[in-house]
């Protein structure tokens, strides 16, 4: 089976660079949760899901990454029972110049 293939029957679709919106990507942003995970990610590297200790459920959690990969903001690799996730960094910074940049220097409350 394909790595692509793969993540397809365990349900990691991910938009193609072109089919990532401003909108997504800002409404994934926009949540304080979503946001802090982006910042985790980008400070620390790529990290699987549980790593995090975030004051949410599980399934919560779950929702969180689910909205931030479907957005394109991260891209999830599957690796044995984890998920790994990384920034969609470049695609981010090809479509959107500067953005990821300017939220994650915002000021942190």
């Amino acid at each position: 089976m394909t790595t692509a293939s793969a993540e397809s029957a365990r349900g990691l679709d991910h938009p193609s660079r072109d089919a990532i919106r401003v909108e997504a990507v800002l409404q994934a942003l926009a949540d304080p949760i979503r946001l802090r995970i982006v910042r985790e990610i980008a400070d620390r590297g790529e990290l699987a899901c549980g790593v995090l200790d975030l004051p949410v459920t599980k399934s919560t959690c779950t929702h969180h990454y689910r909205v931030l990969r479907e957005s394109g903001v991260i891209r999830q690799r599957c690796v044995g029972t984890s998920r790994l996730n990384t920034l969609r960094k470049d695609d981010l910074d090809a479509l959107f110049p500067g953005l990821l940049d300017g939220v994650l220097a915002a000021r942190r409350d």
